[in-house]
């Protein structure tokens, strides 16, 4: 554990030493937000529609826009360039767990969306966006957007792994967008279609969407949360037990 904070300290500093690099991950799932409200508020007014439980429809956005953010992690670009640069070789060849190298980046993942997020919470605020779940909600719903981030960055790292290319890791990446299409995105799920409805169904992202969503809107659904997590936890679970795979058998 000791050398996992280490490396994760390590990668924090270096995403400090460059904060440029973290405008996309706030401006564009923003920017997604406003398009996507811009488009449909009206045709889903607060007063009129069930599903918003009183607010207005940017509260129904904004976790697909928290779950976008979380999914723009650079850890597996990052351990792409130090495979390249040899950096890579040269912890596999120190006495540490191979799995520090792999969970280091990963922590620092967990903290750099726990501020992301709460930074997006808190300019979504102002615009008539309330947390029904109260302060305790607005931390669970971070604790769980953060738990995506690691889970999304480190299958990202396994590809990294894998291909040791950093244009192969970077395309792969972009599997979260019909991840994120084939969800209840723009209505609840009993309001699409059938064949959408059995898509968004098998789709696990759902799950963590619905529970970031009744934090926001209804307050703790617990068999709602209850499946969120449970679905973070099992892909979490498969993501490590494949990554000590991988590593073991990196050569």
């Amino acid at each position: 554990m000791k050398e996992s904070f280490v490396l994760g300290n390590r990668a924090i500093r270096e995403a400090l030493r460059a904060p440029d690099a973290l405008i996309p991950t706030i401006f564009i799932p923003l920017f997604f937000l406003v398009v996507n409200v811009g488009q449909t508020a009206r045709i889903f007014p607060s007063g009129g529609t069930p599903f918003l439980a009183g607010q207005n429809y940017a509260a129904f956005q904004l976790p697909s826009s928290l779950l976008l953010s979380a999914s723009f992690g650079s850890a597996a670009l990052y351990l792409v360039e130090e495979i390249e640069g040899g950096y890579f070789d040269k912890l596999r060849a120190t006495p540490i767990p191979r799995m520090a190298i792999i969970a280091g980046r990963l922590y620092a993942e967990l903290i750099k969306t726990v501020a992301i997020a709460a930074v997006m919470v808190l300019i979504a605020l102002p615009f008539g966006i309330r947390i029904e779940s109260g302060i305790l909600g607005f931390l669970v719903l971070l604790v769980l957007v953060a738990l995506w981030a690691v889970v999304f960055s480190g299958f990202m790292q396994l590809i990294a792994i894998k291909t040791r290319s950093a244009a192969a890791t970077q395309g792969a990446s972009l599997v979260f967008f019909p991840l994120l299409f084939l969800t209840p995105n723009f209505v609840p799920r009993n309001l699409l279609t059938r064949p959408m409805e059995v898509a968004a169904t098998i789709n696990p992202v759902t799950y963590i969407m619905e529970a970031v969503r009744s934090l926001i809107l209804y307050g703790f659904d617990w068999p709602v949360l209850g499946l969120g997590f449970l679905v973070v936890v099992v892909a979490g679970a498969l993501m490590l037990a494949l990554s000590v795979r991988m590593i073991n058998h990196y050569d």
